[in-house]
């Protein structure tokens, strides 16, 4: 009996002596930051449409304007040397191209 007594004062020794070590190290960070007043949020994993637009033009795509915008993809519409074309580009950092 007198095992099972010093057993348990002990894990509850141990058990009260780990709570003041947990609170602190959640709480550590005082700094708060808070974001600023009507700022427009853009994510930075997206494809913006006028860097969509640019990358059109630099493939040869002429008079190039943004058609459709998803949460998946971003399609741009204009000319090339056979006629009207789109580029479909995925709607993700760096906007790779999906199709042609």
């Amino acid at each position: 009996m007198t095992h099972f007594i010093a057993k348990a004062s002990f894990a509850a020794l141990i058990a009260l002596a780990s709570i003041p070590f947990g609170t602190p190290t959640a709480s550590a960070s005082g700094w708060r930051h808070e974001p600023a007043v009507n700022v427009q949020y853009r994510p930075a994993y997206a494809c913006s449409p006028g860097q969509a637009v640019q990358k059109a033009r630099w493939t040869g795509l002429r008079y190039a304007r943004l058609t459709n915008v998803t949460p998946r993809r971003v399609v741009v519409s204009g000319r090339n040397y056979r006629g009207w074309d789109q580029m479909v580009f995925a709607n993700v950092r760096g906007c790779p191209l999906i199709r042609r």
